[in-house]
């Protein structure tokens, strides 16, 4: 984790353990007051101290301590007041996911590119290694679908930009077949990247072991859009769809 305020790297200033994982916490609040109860159980995860007040009020007084003045604002219910501009990979990750798959939508291709990659990038982290518990494993699990949506956005514009972004979108959806192997849309897009980028037969040999893997594991047919892209590649029509 980095924390940097006014051009200084604070991170190793944040007290311990807990105090770096409440500081992420009450960043990824927005802005928004978190109870006493919740930081309790953030930071003990079920088994607090003996006085967890009095051991919550000390850490939040060595983090008042870490970070600029009138940063940490309430007693009770406790809020981090940051600056306008400050940069926040999280709010990234959910701004530029929206933006993406708003582009995908509306078919701007060349829109789409740039915000999925920011969240295919970002996203790939770790998100607090080092750190367990549920909300950390909650925000992963998020992370890992953002980077699968951002994969197949990522994917589809590079389709349909084709030329030397075809590269980049076939990374991009063999990564997010590796993350979910049965997502009958992601193996339509790479189908459909593999015939423009000239491997029609790899292409080919892709749709039969994706059929072979439903019908052995779930007992299903491809679905039809995927045996529409299927038929396109048997008659050689590689444009994007």
């Amino acid at each position: 984790m980095t924390v940097r305020i006014m051009g200084e790297r604070l991170e190793n200033d944040l007290p311990g353990k807990q105090g770096r994982l409440l500081f992420a916490f009450l960043v990824s609040q927005q802005g928004r007051s978190v109870t006493r109860s919740d930081m309790v159980k953030l930071l003990w995860n079920g088994a607090p101290p003996n006085d967890p007040d009095t051991a919550l009020a000390a850490l939040l007084a060595k983090l008042r301590k870490s970070l600029s003045k009138d940063s940490l604002s309430g007693k009770q219910d406790v809020r981090l007041i940051l600056p306008p501009a400050t940069w926040v990979d999280l709010d990234v990750v959910w701004s530029c996911l929206h933006r993406a798959e708003s582009a995908v939508h509306q078919h701007d291709w060349a829109g789409a590119w740039g915000p999925s990659q920011s969240v295919s990038h970002i996203s790939a982290r770790t998100f607090m290694p080092g750190f367990e518990g549920p909300w950390v494993e909650e925000i992963r699990s998020k992370l890992m679908d953002a980077q699968l949506r951002a994969n197949e956005c990522l994917a589809t514009s590079g389709l349909h930009l084709g030329g030397l972004e075809l590269q980049t979108a076939e990374r991009a959806a063999r990564r997010a077949m590796a993350a979910s192997p049965y997502r009958e849309s992601t193996c339509a897009l790479l189908l459909q990247i593999l015939a423009s980028r000239g491997n029609r037969a790899e292409a080919l040999h892709l749709y039969e072991a994706m059929r072979t893997l439903l019908r052995e594991e779930l007992g299903v047919a491809p679905s039809e859009t995927l045996q529409e892209v299927h038929r396109r590649l048997l008659q050689n029509q590689t444009t994007a769809g």
